[in-house]
């Protein structure tokens, strides 16, 4: 992996952590969050890398973009990539279960695996983890908290604009 640089933006779901490297955006972590993601010692911090990124988050919060259109870089297993390549594939505005996307990656048995895939979604709202939600509809699991989910997914049903 290349040098990689970061930055920290406040936002309508909380001080955001972004890391970045020639590859592409790797990170987009919550830092209210149990599990945020800690800035590691060999990072650089320098937010010109972010510029399209943070317009781009703006523009969604604001109810303006549907799509996100970056260069990502996520690091994981071949199944969790294949998870989160899934991921991006839901349209803005609509939810589906995890068995729901545990068929649409061909594995219907897998749900669990999906579940923690999901879970470790290292770009969250970008590769929108959050428009997945229980078989019975319920909110579900998100490193961001339930209260954030419930905000992006309110924004995406255009019940609230976050700016």
């Amino acid at each position: 992996m290349s040098e990689v640089s970061y930055t920290r933006i406040d936002s309508p779901v909380g001080k955001l952590l972004l890391a970045a490297d020639a590859q592409g955006l790797r990170l987009v972590s919550f830092e209210s969050s149990k599990r945020a993601a800690p800035v590691q010692p060999e990072w650089k911090e320098d937010k010109a890398p972010f510029a399209e990124v943070i317009r781009q988050l703006q523009a969604y919060f604001v109810g303006e973009l549907r799509e996100f259109e970056l260069r990502l870089a996520p690091e994981g297993t071949e199944f969790q990539l294949r998870v989160w390549n899934s991921l991006r594939t839901i349209p803005y505005g609509e939810t589906i279960s995890y068995g729901q996307l545990a068929q649409k990656i061909g594995d219907p048995k897998a749900v669990r695996a999906v579940g923690l895939a999901n879970a470790c979604n290292p770009i969250p709202i970008i590769v929108p983890c959050h428009r997945v939600i229980g078989s019975n509809g319920s909110l579900t699991g998100f490193g961001g908290g339930l209260a954030n989910k419930k905000k992006l997914l309110d924004l995406e049903s255009r019940q609230l604009s976050l700016l």
